[in-house]
């Protein structure tokens, strides 16, 4: 399975972001990626309220990243926002292209002073589905903080774990991001593919941040494959489904 880390760095137009999914998307064909990831808020950063993007999952934006998916003949993971019913919205992860999907963000991100419940729903349901041979299982941001979530998802028969984020930056954050990635690998002996926004351009800039970079994937003992830096980047790993396979003999951690 070839995966592509789509490192992007979103803008709070929708039609914009649309602009950056094309282009990383064809990118990530011409090296022969199967999936292409994107990061968690790839309609519209999180400098802009969700509440004013946010559509239908069979909307406009999801429809042109459909288009996008089905042109490229990839399968495409992006974060988009979907409104509910009770007036917030769901912070959900779009599947489209030889699988289709949609994972609405289960743990929200009430810590450090922050409450995202005020205008996220909570998701209820683990979601994955199969590509290129093996099973994806899907998680969001701050959800790499429980690895019940990650040992769930491999009992039901994921490989693979993607982590879609908008990683705040902070002290200590770009080791959390890392070491978090590497734990719920080995957690679930899955590889984990996480993806983040691309950091600012300026650090020094006012507003939200977008992201930290750092996107990497780790295989299921742990071994970071790849890492890319902190600005926009879109890189293919080819994942071996035979070691998830071989370190869940040796190590059968999921049995217990």
């Amino acid at each position: 399975m070839r995966v592509a880390l789509a490192q992007i760095r979103s803008e709070t137009q929708p039609a914009d972001n649309l602009a950056l999914v094309a282009d990383a998307v064809a990118s990530a064909a011409r090296q022969g990626a199967h999936v292409a990831v994107f990061p968690e808020a790839t309609m519209c950063s999180f400098a802009r309220n969700p509440a004013e993007v946010a559509e239908p999952f069979d909307g406009p934006w999801a429809s042109a990243v459909r288009e996008i998916a089905a042109q490229a003949g990839v399968t495409i993971v992006a974060g988009m926002f979907v409104a509910a019913d009770d007036g917030r919205v769901h912070n959900t992860l779009l599947v489209t292209g030889a699988s289709s999907a949609r994972y609405d963000k289960i743990h929200l991100f009430d810590a450090l002073g922050y409450r995202e419940s005020t205008h996220v729903a909570p998701g209820q349901r683990l979601v994955s589905f199969d590509a290129a041979g093996g099973r994806i299982g899907l998680s969001t941001c701050y959800d790499v903080r429980f690895p019940t979530q990650f040992i769930d998802l491999a009992r039901d028969g994921a490989e693979v774990m993607v982590v879609a984020a908008s990683w705040a930056p902070g002290p200590g954050k770009t080791d959390q991001w890392r070491t978090l990635a590497r734990a719920r690998a080995m957690d679930s002996t899955s590889y984990v593919v996480a993806v983040d926004q691309a950091a600012h351009k300026d650090p020094e800039s006012p507003g939200p941040p977008t992201g930290v970079g750092r996107s990497l994937a780790v295989s299921p003992t742990g071994e970071v494959l790849a890492e890319l830096c902190t600005q926009p980047e879109v890189a293919v790993v080819e994942l071996d489904l035979a070691r998830v396979a071989a370190a869940r003999e040796t190590i059968p951690v999921l049995r217990g």
